[in-house]
């Protein structure tokens, strides 16, 4: 691509760019860009809303830039506080290295490892005498610190805001010092910290980075961002029926949004917006597991769902042996959905949502009364909802 096209495409989707003049000078330059990108693993498992910034890198990447992945060793046991109405709990480095091995095992399913700079930033950190310290942070005013919203709601409303989160923004600033970065990338709630970074590459006489945010996912709810804890979320390591079937549930509007933030494109708005779905959903369960299981995800939810066909399909296995005696259709169904998929519902939603909507369905017949008595027998297929069945044995 031209710089003019590499511009138009890594832009797209972005939240803000800071600037596209000068990123576009930068691909001018001719020569790979350091791209980095800072990540604190607070926690070991990622989903969909953490790709969307990972899916950036990997088009930088692919037009052959450089890709600098930072493991926050140490600003992890800090706690980043952007966004946080109170002081994270600290970390250990044993936690944040054990997290950071899976973390990058997920974020490889992405990026192409071989060519991926990974650095750890307490290997600077660690090495700063308390002198050092002090003289980064006179670079700084509490003025520019208290500028954060976070800050400012939490000292307004009468909460703590401790002196080491106030160290955070510094110290991820000169990250991008210490990598030399030409772009540094994160979410929208980055901003203040790579702006930061700016200013100290500024004092250090280095050319700027520039900043790019990427917006906030929303969920497959479509109104919440997505997070575990909403239970909105498809995680990176599900497995790819269950990815596959969480995406078909996503609404028209917001297929559009997965499509570009989480695959870089656009769909086809002349093909039906099932077919797009379903090609959407393929596309990003191969992304995490392999072209074979994308189709094969595809296939099983075609037998199950699209032709109908439960008997033929591939489904978890129940012994009859561990339903209660006399079960009624509610103890079944919950049973089922303990058992097969680990979801505890209540008796409440059981009866609403699933069993007098007619979603529950034994050889396909529908059961709509919870306190009937069910009994099936070794081979029957329970159908649960759109996205779980299950067969006996």
């Amino acid at each position: 691509m031209s710089p003019e096209q590499q511009l138009a495409h890594l832009t797209a989707g972005t939240a803000k760019v800071l600037s596209e003049k000068e990123l576009l000078e930068k691909l001018r330059l001719g020569r790979p860009l350091r791209v980095k990108l800072g990540l604190d693993p607070t926690t070991p498992d990622i989903h969909l809303g953490h790709t969307v910034v990972f899916e950036k890198m990997r088009q930088f990447q692919q037009l052959g830039h450089q890709v600098v992945i930072i493991i926050g060793d140490f600003t992890a046991t800090i706690g980043d506080p952007s966004g946080r109405s109170a002081t994270r709990p600290p970390l250990s480095r044993e936690q944040v290295l054990a997290n950071a091995k899976t973390y990058t095992d997920q974020i490889f399913k992405l990026l192409d490892p071989a060519i991926t700079e990974v650095v750890y930033n307490g290997d600077w950190f660690r090495k700063m005498t308390f002198e050092d310290v002090l003289r980064l942070n006179a670079r700084v005013t509490m003025q520019q610190m208290l500028q954060r919203e976070d800050f400012k709601n939490r000292i307004e409303n009468g909460q703590e805001v401790r002196l080491h989160e106030i160290q955070y923004p510094i110290v991820q600033g000169w990250d991008s010092v210490e990598v030399r970065a030409d772009v540094e990338l994160g979410g929208t709630d980055q901003l203040f910290n790579l702006l930061v970074g700016r200013d100290l590459q500024r004092e250090e006489g280095m050319p700027q980075q520039t900043v790019i945010t990427m917006p906030l996912l929303e969920g497959l709810d479509g109104v919440k961002k997505m997070s575990k804890s909403y239970g909105n979320y498809v995680g990176v390591n599900e497995a790819p029926q269950e990815m596959f079937g969480k995406l078909m549930s996503v609404s028209d509007t917001l297929m559009d949004r997965y499509y570009l933030l989480l695959l870089g494109e656009t769909r086809d708005p002349s093909g039906h917006p099932m077919e797009a779905k379903k090609s959407l959903a393929e596309k990003l369960t191969a992304r995490y597991h392999g072209t074979d299981a994308g189709a094969a995800a595809r296939a099983d939810w075609d037998t199950r769902f699209s032709k109908k066909d439960l008997a033929a399909a591939d489904l978890p296995e129940l012994p009859l042996s561990g339903i209660p005696a006399e079960a009624t259709v509610l103890a079944l169904t919950a049973h089922a959905f303990m058992a097969a998929f680990g979801l505890e519902k209540s008796n409440g939603e059981l009866r609403k949502q699933f069993i007098t909507t007619g979603s529950v369905q034994l050889n396909g017949e529908k059961l709509t009364d919870p306190t009937a008595p069910a009994a099936p027998q070794p081979g029957d297929v329970l159908k649960l909802s759109k996205k779980h069945a299950v067969r006996f044995v």
